[in-house]
C-alpha cells in the first residue's frame, strides 16, 4: 500500500497517472543519474579534464549497471543525499584506475537536480500533449453547442442569459495562456545543474564552463551557470502547474455547478451511489475541483523552498522532493481527467428553440 493516491492499489483507479508517476519512480531516477554520469565522463574527456579511455571505461561500466538498494537506502539514512553510496558503488563496478575519474568534479546535487531536470521535461512533454488535447475538446465543445443557451450566474445568483460560447471561452483562454507558459518555460527552464561543491568548479580550472556546455548538450538540457542555491526556475514550473490544475478546477466546479441545477447539461458516465442507484455523480468535474486545490496548497511550499540557505540547502532541497512530483502527477491526472469530462457532455446549454 502507498502513502499517496496517485499509486495507491485503489485510490489510483481515479487519481493514478501511468505515464506520470513511473518518471518519479526509484527506477527512472536511477536511470537519470548515470545518465549524468555517463555524460559527465565523456564532457570531461572531450576537454582533457579526464582521460579518453577512462571516460569509455566509465560508459562501458555504468550501462548495465544495477545498484543495490538496500545499501542506497541506508547511505541515505546516514548521508542524507544518495550520491555518496551511489557514487561508491559506481567506482567499485568501473574499477582500476578509471575509478578515480567517476564523478570527477561533481557533487551530489549536480546529479540529483539534473537527474530531476531530465525527468520534468519528460514529464512536461507529456503535459503539453495533454493540454493541447483538452484545448482541441473545448474547441469541439463550442463547435457542437456553442450557439445554445445558458444562464450566466454572478455571485451564485441567475444573472443574464449567456451562450455556451461564452462560458466556453472563459474555461479555454486560461489554458491558452498556460501552453504559452508552458511552451516558453520548456525552451530555457530545463538546465543541467554543475557546480562542484559550492558551485565554483573548482576542480575543473577555466574549463568548467565548457565542461559544462558539453554536459549539457549530450543530455538535451540548456546551459546555465550554476543554480544550485537559486530555486526560482522550480517555483515558477510548479507556479505554471498549479495554473494549470487551476483552471481546469474551474471548469470541473462549473460543470459541477451545473450538474447541480440539472437541466442546462445532460452528463453520461458519471459515478454511481451505493445507497441511490439513480445518482450520476459527477466525479470527473470533482476531481478537477479537488487537484486545483491540492496543487494551489502545494505551490505555497516550493515558494517556501525558495529560502534556500547559502550554498546548499538540506531542508528546503528536501521539501521540494516531497512537493514537487505530486503537484507534476496531480497536473498530469486534471488533464486526463478533464478530456474524459469532455466525453461525458452530451449536451451543454439550450437549444434556442427550446425557449
Amino acid at each position: 500500500m502507498s502513502f499517496t493516491p496517485f499509486e495507491h492499489p485503489f485510490l489510483s483507479g481515479l487519481m493514478g497517472d501511468a505515464e506520470i508517476v513511473p518518471l518519479f519512480s526509484a527506477t527512472a531516477d536511477i536511470a537519470a543519474m548515470l545518465r549524468f554520469e555517463t555524460a559527465l565522463a565523456h564532457a570531461e574527456a572531450e576537454h582533457g579534464v579526464i582521460p579518453g579511455d577512462a571516460a569509455s571505461s566509465i560508459a562501458s561500466a555504468l550501462s548495465d549497471f544495477t545498484p543495490d538498494m538496500d545499501a542506497l537506502a541506508n547511505g541515505v539514512a546516514s548521508d542524507g543525499v544518495v550520491i555518496p553510496e551511489f557514487v561508491r558503488q559506481l567506482r567499485r563496478a568501473v574499477g582500476g584506475t578509471a575509478s578515480e575519474n567517476v564523478h570527477f568534479g561533481a557533487t551530489s546535487q549536480d546529479v540529483i537536480d539534473t537527474s530531476l531536470m531530465l525527468r520534468l521535461k519528460a514529464a512536461t512533454g507529456v503535459l503539453a500533449g495533454r493540454l493541447a488535447s483538452a484545448i482541441a475538446r473545448f474547441d469541439a465543445l463550442q463547435a457542437r453547442d456553442g450557439e445554445n443557451a445558458l444562464m450566466g450566474h454572478t455571485r451564485m445568483q441567475a444573472a443574464i442569459p449567456i451562450t455556451v460560447a461564452d462560458r466556453v471561452q472563459s474555461w479555454r483562454a486560461p489554458l491558452d495562456r498556460s501552453a504559452q507558459r508552458l511552451a516558453h518555460f520548456s525552451a530555457e527552464g530545463f538546465a543541467v545543474q554543475f557546480g562542484g561543491a559550492a558551485g565554483t568548479l573548482e576542480k575543473l580550472g577555466d574549463k568548467g564552463a565548457d565542461v559544462r556546455a558539453a554536459l549539457a548538450r549530450r543530455l538535451d538540457l540548456a546551459d546555465r551557470p550554476q543554480w544550485h542555491s537559486q530555486r526560482d526556475g522550480l517555483a515558477e514550473f510548479a507556479g505554471i502547474l498549479s495554473l494549470i490544475s487551476g483552471s481546469l478546477g474551474k471548469f470541473g466546479q462549473d460543470v459541477a455547478l451545473l450538474a447541480e441545477v440539472g437541466g442546462e447539461i445532460r452528463l453520461s458516465g458519471g459515478g454511481g451511489s451505493s445507497a441511490m442507484p439513480h445518482k450520476q455523480n459527477p466525479i470527473a468535474a470533482e476531481l478537477l475541483v479537488s487537484l486545483a486545490r491540492f496543487n494551489a496548497v502545494q505551490l505555497s511550499a516550493m515558494h517556501q523552498s525558495l529560502v534556500h540557505e547559502q550554498e546548499r540547502s538540506g531542508a528546503a532541497w528536501t521539501l521540494e522532493w516531497l512537493v514537487l512530483p505530486q503537484m507534476v502527477t496531480a497536473t498530469g491526472v486534471a488533464l486526463s481527467t478533464a478530456i474524459r469530462l469532455f466525453g461525458q457532455i452530451d449536451r451543454l446549454g439550450r437549444a434556442t428553440h427550446e425557449g
